[in-house]
């Protein structure tokens, strides 16, 4: 299941999604570690990454070999698109992906996100624009639609392909459905007929069952995986291997857990800097803590400030569950 973006080759057909305040540096760098076909940075504003507002560019760093990460962009305007793709591209991005999947009200009341699929020709305008301004291949992210009467992803996708772009992911919902419902894998066919380049199918993939199901369905290419992955960063190379029918790795346990989520811990406090670091990191210390019934724990990590103590009492904790799960 070789897909190529352009030129560029994927590892596997098993991708990370962009997720606001969660795919940042730290996280992506973890994920493709353990192996996936590319991982997409949270989604930054054209314009405010263009005038530099505050932790704007943050979320576009990149790191050694950029070829597995993408960098994603949202706008309204073309000028700005265009101009945030250069910078993008300037800073090493191997690929760009454009955003017209965000259902949140504070980006569609703007027209930008999924606001976009209401309008094909102003969709299409942003896509040249990007395109044109760059030379690394860009990608496109969407949904089915605006609601059930606006279901324009195949149109979009047709004029999209024609403009140069290289790949898409279709979120299997619309926009009015937010993350309501189940994600219709098999609404994503349509798409996956219009266009030749690849399409990859994206919505509630939390396993290798519902990865093997949305490839069914869709006739996709691959698959995005996006809130599955939260405190399970070595999910998509195990989907992977099970889609290859190769041994699936095991969870990290013991002090193999210990050792990955302290590292995550500290890299998170590098990036951020202490304040704001301790803060990003309670999140994702929550979603490691929560499947292992450590409640009481990540209740007391939620109250410290002081990276020391954080450490030792994950360390003490962690290191101190099997080696492997309970049969």
């Amino acid at each position: 299941m070789m897909i190529k973006v352009n030129e560029i080759g994927l590892s596997s057909p098993v991708l990370l999604a962009p997720m606001a305040g969660i795919t940042d540096l730290p996280f992506r760098k973890l994920v493709s570690r353990f192996g996936a076909g590319l991982v997409v940075s949270e989604m930054v504003a054209s314009e405010e990454m263009v005038r530099n507002r505050p932790g704007t560019r943050a979320r576009t760093e990149i790191w050694g070999d950029a070829g597995a990460s993408s960098v994603q962009i949202a706008g309204r305007e073309a000028h700005w698109m265009a101009e945030a793709a250069r910078m993008v591209e300037a800073n090493g991005a191997r690929i760009i992906d454009i955003n017209m999947g965000c259902p949140a009200r504070k980006v569609t009341n703007g027209w930008s996100g999924s606001a976009l699929m209401r309008q094909p020709d102003h969709a299409l305008s942003l896509i040249e624009a990007v395109v044109g301004a760059v030379k690394v291949p860009v990608t496109l992210k969407m949904r089915l639609g605006w609601d059930a009467a606006c279901m324009t992803a195949p149109e979009i996708a047709t004029r999209a392909e024609a403009a140069g772009v290289q790949m898409i992911t279709v979120h299997g919902r619309t926009r009015c459905q937010f993350y309501r419902g189940d994600a219709d894998w098999a609404a994503i066919r349509p798409v996956k007929q219009a266009v030749r380049i690849p399409v990859i199918a994206n919505g509630d993939i939390v396993d290798l069952a519902t990865a093997r199901t949305a490839l069914a369905l869709s006739g996709a290419d691959g698959v995005m995986v996006g809130r599955g992955a939260q405190g399970r960063p070595w999910l998509l190379a195990q989907i992977a291997a099970g889609l290859a029918g190769a041994r699936v790795p095991e969870e990290p346990r013991g002090r193999a857990l210990a050792d990955l989520v302290t590292s995550h811990y500290e890299d998170m406090l590098s990036f951020y800097g202490g304040a704001l670091g301790l803060r990003v990191a309670r999140k994702h210390l929550g979603w490691y803590l929560g499947p292992l019934g450590l409640e009481a724990l990540r209740a007391d990590l939620m109250r410290m400030s002081d990276p020391g103590e954080v450490i030792s009492r994950l360390r003490d904790t962690l290191e101190g569950l099997p080696e492997r799960a309970a049969a």
